[in-house]
């Protein structure tokens, strides 16, 4: 009997010290477990929430989270919406901010952003346009440039370069190809002259000598690409589930920093969980682990937006007609989950 109750006393005793323990978070029992989904695009940019899943970090702050896998970054948004997925995390498009703007959705934290030194995004150029003499973007000039879709990601990479330069994108002639598939098969057969890729697909085009970079737009204008978002019902309704996905994510996203957050002279200096880290990615994205390394972009480490750049965003897209001019950032824009955000407007 007594060593019985000493047994009990010193259990007690342990799982006191492990709730005081700092930075220790006990994982939260199956049947307490709040249900989530999340809709995401298969990509590094999705990094912390694979790493978080893969470490346990979500199921310890009380979520069960299961993941919405889709294949375009407008197909996020609109599970959201349409209530197919409690979260999403994707890059910011036109199409999003018009979904926002009527009250769909509501920005909570940061996903990926274009930095200097972290290759993302790049300006390529087909071998023909390149010995013809097209070597930076103010070579594109009545040249055919493909993107994905217009008001996509990839467009406004093009746009954001173009007017660093002085070059009116009205004098390029911008081809939507629809897909990442069909703007590799368009540049290598030679139907356009540039085009803007994801690094990780440039680089498979450049390792077969089909074509050189001239822009890698991190280091020419960086930018927020992309967000964790939610629907305003969510939040009103079920607002511990935010909270508790941010306690997951952000444990993510710091990781994910550690391990790929230092550059030297644009170098991915590898962080001491790095091995780890790029393991897990490897395995979740089914690239080898080099191939993954080639596309690792900004993450911040606490998931804080870059507020005012996001009011650039919409204010350009309004300007192209492609957002409404009554769309209003700081309507569907909620800082109250993440302290620290950047640059926001008073």
């Amino acid at each position: 009997m007594f060593e019985h109750r000493l047994t009990r006393r010193m259990a007690v005793g342990g799982a006191a010290a492990l709730s005081l323990a700092p930075g220790v978070v006990p994982e939260v029992r199956a049947q307490d477990l709040t249900k989530a989904s999340i809709a995401l695009l298969r990509l590094s940019s999705s990094g912390p929430i694979f790493i978080a899943l893969e470490k346990g970090w979500f199921k310890q702050a009380g979520l069960d989270l299961t993941t919405k896998d889709f294949q375009a970054a407008a197909q996020v948004p609109l599970a959201v919406v349409s209530g197919d997925a409690d979260l999403g995390v994707t890059a910011f498009t036109a199409g999003f901010f018009n979904l926002a703007a009527k009250g769909g959705l509501k920005v909570v934290a940061a996903q990926s952003a274009e930095r200097p030194g972290y290759q993302l995004n790049v300006i390529a150029v087909t071998n023909a346009a390149w010995d013809a003499g097209v070597r930076s973007v103010k070579d594109l000039v009545g040249k055919r440039v493909a993107v994905t879709t217009v008001g996509s990601s990839v467009h406004y990479s093009l746009e954001i370069v173009a007017r660093k330069y002085g070059v009116d994108t009205k004098a390029l002639t911008i081809v939507a190809l629809q897909s990442i598939p069909n703007l590799v098969a368009a540049f290598k057969g030679g139907q356009v002259d540039a085009a803007v890729f994801p690094i990780t697909t440039f680089r498979q085009v450049e390792s077969e000598g089909s074509g050189k970079p001239i822009a890698y737009v991190g280091d020419e204008v960086p930018w927020q690409l992309g967000a964790v978002f939610t629907s305003p019902k969510t939040i009103a309704e079920r607002r511990p589930l935010v909270e508790k996905f941010l306690v997951g994510y952000r444990r993510g996203a710091a990781a994910y920093h550690e391990a790929f957050g230092k550059r030297e002279n644009g170098k991915l200096i590898p962080g001491p969980n790095y091995d780890e880290m790029i393991g897990i990615l490897s395995n979740v994205l089914k690239q080898p682990p080099d191939r993954v390394a080639q596309g690792l972009p900004f993450i911040d480490p606490e998931g804080r937006l870059d507020v005012g750049d996001i009011y650039k965003q919409v204010a350009f897209w309004q300007s192209t007609g492609q957002v409404s001019k009554d769309a209003d950032p700081k309507s569907f824009i909620d800082l109250s989950f993440v302290q620290g955000h950047f640059n926001v407007p008073k």
